[in-house]
């Protein structure tokens, strides 16, 4: 193959040594009899999804999205730059967001290999080819998807070859996650959830591509001001063919809500967790009929791996510094980031049972005994704090002295290393989005789905209108990776300035008023990692406002 310089797969090739076509396997595997089978491209596929729990917490659009909102702060201690960095749209350095970068396109390589090679496998039936073709092309318009949030334009490869290329079109890099995804949907099988295997919890589904696809068409169109999705072929795909797959995800998926709300969540588990006594709680667990698209994590918590070591997100967002988590229960430790704009609090009504279902009153003395000011060195402290993702904790015993992370109960796990204990699903696409996308696509029962989101937890109906259906979201998904991206495409960037002028926290229990200014120049987009650039020869540009060193964390 010609040798041409490569920014995207010399990446992937350097960074995972532990890729599926490492130098150990080359002496047994090659592409001139791997894939063969069904179970070969069974391999491939897994390594595909593995990419999913590969992103560090602050370097996928889940947490960093959530830290560039007006929901939270950046927090942590005084050296953590980066979610520091993210909050107040500066850098930290330039290679801030080399992980992301990399996770992502490590994820379109595998993607692209194994599409490659469907026509070389023996499959059992044309119906196994279609699912995991359906499956990879997913997969691959996710991580551009990814990419296109993050980055805004991106380099575009569509093969396994080695190519250094410039940033494409986004109207090009959109028509691929379009043409994937109306593959994936046409291809995977319409088998309702409550009638599917549950080994195969966790994977693609048709339903989720139905959701994607609005999704990334609501995206899209939005931020773009454009009318429909362009795809491959020189055709498109228009709000009609999206609001039909969306209803059909509705109405024929059997995904549902969860009765309780606050049952998604896992201190919903905890039987010694006042609030889920006093309100009868009972966990839906992971993977229950509500979760649409997923992350998995494994009870096998591993630093030898660079992925699934567990859900870190927890992680992130737990309780920093505490000298005795006993008085926090049922919150368990970690970095402290994220912490929750007191503007938020202040903006949900009361009545509405998702707000202490969503966020943690560390002054309440109802949620914990004492929380200690200050832990850790927190910053941008507000006392409040991300509960439906933070570590659980349960005792260990009948004298409630001793703490131990739910998983530890639940699954019988080893691991008791706070690193690696949190196995709560990441749930990337819930229904209740799926509910409130076709609302907003103007689904003819749109003012039933609005309602019915609006019910689940005890509020009246209101019009089913943008303003209403803005609202909505904030509170119904917050926290769930969302909130950043409805602003831009809503061009409510404004929005992220107004709620985080004036308001005050603490750094390291000193008082400072906190003023964040949403920078329009970037367009709401991250830089490209510099050494993305410099491999590249210069083939790759820096990304508009971010160029130099101007922009960095003071």
């Amino acid at each position: 193959m010609k040798k041409i310089l490569s920014i995207l797969l010399l990446s992937c090739l350097l960074w995972s040594c532990e890729d599926f076509l490492d130098t150990e396997s080359k002496t047994k595997k090659d592409t001139t009899n791997f894939p063969e089978t069904a179970a070969d491209a069974e391999q491939l596929l897994t390594g595909a999804y593995s990419i999913l729990g590969r992103y560090e917490p602050l370097q996928s659009t889940f947490l960093a999205s959530e830290l560039m909102s007006d929901n939270t702060f950046g927090g942590g201690d005084q050296n953590d730059l980066l979610c520091k960095a993210l909050d107040q749209f500066k850098k930290s350095s330039e290679t801030m967001f080399s992980q992301g970068w990399r996770a992502s396109y490590i994820g379109v390589y595998r993607c692209n290999f194994l599409i490659s090679v469907l026509d070389n496998i023996a499959w059992d039936s044309e119906e196994q080819r279609a699912e995991v073709e359906g499956q990879v092309r997913f997969l691959r318009a996710y991580f551009y998807f990814e990419l296109s949030r993050m980055f805004g334009e991106v380099p575009l490869v569509t093969t396994p070859e080695a190519v250094n290329v410039p940033k494409s079109p986004a109207a090009d890099t959109y028509a691929v996650i379009a043409s994937d995804l109306k593959t994936a949907i046409e291809k995977l099988p319409s088998t309702k959830v409550t009638e599917m295997d549950i080994a195969d919890n966790g994977r693609v589904t048709k339903w989720a591509a139905e959701a994607l696809m609005a999704r990334v068409f609501l995206f899209y169109t939005g931020y773009y001001n454009q009318q429909a999705l362009p795809t491959t072929d020189g055709g498109e795909v228009t709000k009609q063919q999206v609001t039909e797959w969306i209803v059909d995800c509705v109405e024929n998926s059997g995904h549902d809500l969860v009765p309780d709300f606050r049952n998604l969540w896992p201190y919903s588990y905890v039987d010694d967790y006042s609030y889920t006594a006093d309100n009868n709680l009972e966990w839906a667990g992971d993977g229950n009929i509500e979760e649409v698209f997923m992350i998995k994590y494994s009870t096998l918590g591993t630093w030898d791996l660079p992925y699934q070591k567990s859900n870190q997100y927890c992680l992130y967002y737990g309780l920093r510094g505490q000298s005795n988590y006993a008085y926090c229960f049922p919150y368990g430790q970690g970095w402290g980031m994220g912490t929750v704009n007191p503007k938020l609090w202040e903006d949900w009504d009361d009545n509405d049972i998702r707000k202490k279902a969503s966020i943690v009153d560390s002054q309440d003395r109802n949620e914990m005994r004492l929380y200690q000011k200050g832990g850790g060195n927190l910053t941008d402290e507000t006392y409040y704090f991300v509960k439906k993702y933070t570590p659980i904790n349960v005792y260990t015993d009948a004298t409630k002295t001793k703490v131990e992370n739910y998983s530890v109960q639940l699954y019988g796990m080893t691991e008791t290393n706070i690193q690696l204990n949190n196995t709560q699903d990441c749930v990337l696409i819930r229904f209740s989005d799926v509910l409130l996308m076709a609302a907003e696509l103007g689904a003819p029962n749109a003012q039933a789905y609005l309602d019915r989101v609006r019910s689940r937890v005890g509020l009246p109906s209101v019009p089913v209108n943008l303003d209403n259906i803005k609202k909505e979201r904030r509170f119904e998904l917050a926290f769930e990776g969302v909130r950043y991206y409805d602003l831009l495409r809503w061009h409510d960037e404004n929005v992220i300035t107004d709620n985080q002028t004036n308001i005050q926290v603490y750094d390291r229990r000193r008082p400072v008023t906190k003023n964040i200014t949403f920078r329009s120049e970037t367009g709401g987009f991250l830089p490209i990692p510099q050494t993305e650039i410099d491999l590249s020869q210069g083939v790759l540009t820096q990304n508009p406002g971010w160029e130099g060193s101007a922009n960095y964390l003071e």
